[in-house]
């Protein structure tokens, strides 16, 4: 079967949590030792991965350099995707059998220059600040931002990715029987200019929306979100709430989730599910192999009935 895993942010770098390289590290072995049972079930894989933090981490560290004028996102973003790259693929490295190889790409993702998200920074990137904080930093550096729960971050431009440029050299790898890392970050934002090259872009693409069309594109059987709820809750954080097990896109329309938790990950399930007949799963990460069976996580699919609760 082959299977794609988003891992979010929280799987890199828990929320709250100093970015130093030995937290990363750390995660990237959990992620590592809760991934690496797909292997023995003998799936092929493709993992990808957010890098909120990290890319807002290394903007900071530029812009404390003077010197020289920061570098834009895509270019940070191309950064965190070889250090993070770096670090799972050793992870996976040393609980894999030596034979097996890995490989991740640097993976160009194409946005419309008209996309109306560039009006409207809404993804956030970097550290959490105070409101005082945050409101200095954005009068100091002409940042965007929006509360994060009770903290604040910086927000940027999130346009929704058309076309994946990496696509034939991915499925060539899993062809090979090579475990993949790709679009970290929600890849590298590209589009054509006015003379029809292709440049980078100051924005960051939400990583679950384009995860799922990598899933569509490489003709995945499954798309799973790997997240800190263990399943999609109905009225989260009330004594009524109830975790469901399995729903149709179509279902899912009747309710509503938060746009800065839940919500963007079940329009990505909902979209990959329409747009391909297959199944999308949202879980933890430690559940990913029972969650791909069924019995763990929320499975959303167009052959799903009645929606059923655990």
């Amino acid at each position: 079967m082959r299977v794609v895993v988003a891992l979010g942010g929280n799987a890199l770098l828990r929320r709250g949590e100093a970015m130093t390289a030995e937290n990363q590290r750390k995660n990237a072995r959990i992620a590592a030792e809760a991934l690496a049972p797909l292997y023995d079930d003998g799936h092929e894989v493709v993992i990808t991965h957010g890098n909120g933090p990290q890319v807002g981490l290394l903007a900071l560290q530029g812009a404390a350099y003077e010197q020289v004028e920061a570098y834009p996102l895509d270019v940070l973003g191309a950064e965190t995707v070889g250090m993070i790259g770096y670090m799972i693929e050793q992870e996976l490295g040393n609980l894999l059998p030596f034979e097996k190889p890995f490989a991740t790409i640097l993976t160009q993702v194409e946005v419309d220059p008209n996309d109306p998200a560039f009006k409207d920074p809404t993804k956030p990137i970097g550290p959490l600040y105070s409101k005082e904080e945050a409101e200095k930093l954005a009068d100091e550096k002409g940042w965007s931002i929006r509360e994060d729960g009770d903290k604040w971050r910086r927000v940027v431009p999130s346009p929704l990715p058309k076309h994946i440029f990496e696509i034939r050299p991915i499925k060539w790898l899993l062809d090979h029987d090579v475990l993949v890392i790709a679009a970290g970050g929600g890849g590298i934002p590209t589009m054509y200019n006015e003379e029809k090259k292709l440049v980078g872009v100051e924005c960051v693409i939400d990583k679950d929306r384009c995860s799922g069309l990598l899933a569509k594109e490489i003709d995945a059987d499954v798309y799973i979100m790997a997240t800190d709820a263990d399943a999609v809750y109905l009225d989260w954080g009330t004594p009524s709430q109830r975790a469901i097990k399995t729903a149709s896109p179509d279902a899912l329309d009747a309710y509503g989730f938060a746009a800065g938790s839940m919500g963007p990950k079940v329009e990505a399930a909902q979209t990959f599910a329409r747009q391909t007949g297959k199944k999308s799963v949202i879980c933890t990460l430690s559940e990913v192999p029972q969650a791909i069976l069924g019995e763990k996580g929320t499975s959303i699919t167009t052959a799903a009935g009645e929606t059923k609760f655990y």
